[in-house]
């Protein structure tokens, strides 16, 4: 069993598919992916993306990316009847955004919409998918101050350094890693997966963004987690069979209102 613990099958670009995103899914399902979460970057968009849990295998999250300036949330309501679906299973992806956006009155903003998120992921007791960049110290106030520990979350595409993982993993968070592990320039990162325990891994694609080597400068998607998997496996010196499992096993653990046998077929 594999997982692609975050994409976004709404953004991929499947001109190369007769049958649109369900043949990129299918492929994916081919290449021996078994589950898809896809990830909600806004509420508006939400039912476009909560659509493709029609698909046996695929399910949702449901939260606003800290660079959707417009909707960043000021209150829970909408996002708490939305999340409240049964096929959603994770609030996010939320968190802080630095590095692009660097005005200090869009991070205040920023601060009080992941604190929504997290607080309302408390409610529900669903896991936090979180995008962090930049933002470290702050990121982990505000997971201390409003997050459940009991459920945590997840730190996805993650490129932050080993002491922030290690701090995540004393919160309960899990350390999701996409194909960025795999570009030249990622040495840090590396070194950082080779020390972090593998019962705190996932692994992920961020498609259509960030596809792993050898199929950078293409479009991602999720058939390329298998590549990440299979980096990440060689980094931890262990086969890929292994790393498949214990990653797919810490993904149920984590989001553990995911159904084990609703898989891609």
């Amino acid at each position: 069993m594999l997982v692609d613990s975050h994409c976004h099958l709404d953004k991929l670009d499947v001109s190369a598919y007769e049958k649109g995103t369900q043949g990129a899914i299918d492929a994916a399902r081919d290449s021996g992916v078994s589950q898809i979460l896809t990830i909600s970057v806004d509420l508006e968009s939400f039912e476009e993306v909560y659509q493709f849990t029609e698909r046996a295998g695929v399910i949702a999250s449901c939260g606003v990316h800290p660079l959707h300036k417009e909707g960043l949330l000021s209150s829970n309501d909408e996002l708490l009847a939305l999340a409240s679906r049964e096929k959603v299973v994770a609030i996010g992806e939320t968190g802080l955004d630095y590095f692009y956006d660097k005005e200090p009155e869009n991070h205040l903003a920023q601060k009080d919409s992941f604190a929504i998120h997290l607080a309302t992921a408390g409610e529900l007791e669903l896991p936090t998918i979180i995008h962090t960049r930049d933002a470290k110290n702050d990121t982990l106030e505000i997971i201390r101050a409003y997050g459940n520990k009991e459920v945590g979350g997840v730190l996805h595409c993650f490129t932050e350094d080993y002491d922030m993982a290690r701090s995540a993993l004393d919160l309960n968070y899990m350390i999701s890693i996409s194909g960025i592990v795999t570009f030249r320039n990622a040495d840090d990162l590396r070194d950082t997966v080779k020390k972090l325990p593998l019962d705190a891994l996932l692994v992920e694609t961020d498609s259509p963004y960030l596809a792993p080597v050898p199929h950078r400068g293409k479009k991602n998607e999720p058939k390329y987690v298998r590549d990440v998997a299979q980096f990440v496996a060689d980094l931890k010196q262990i086969r890929i069979e292994e790393l498949m499992e214990i990653s797919s096993e810490n993904f149920h653990r984590k989001f553990s209102k995911v159904k084990r046998d609703n898989i891609l077929i």
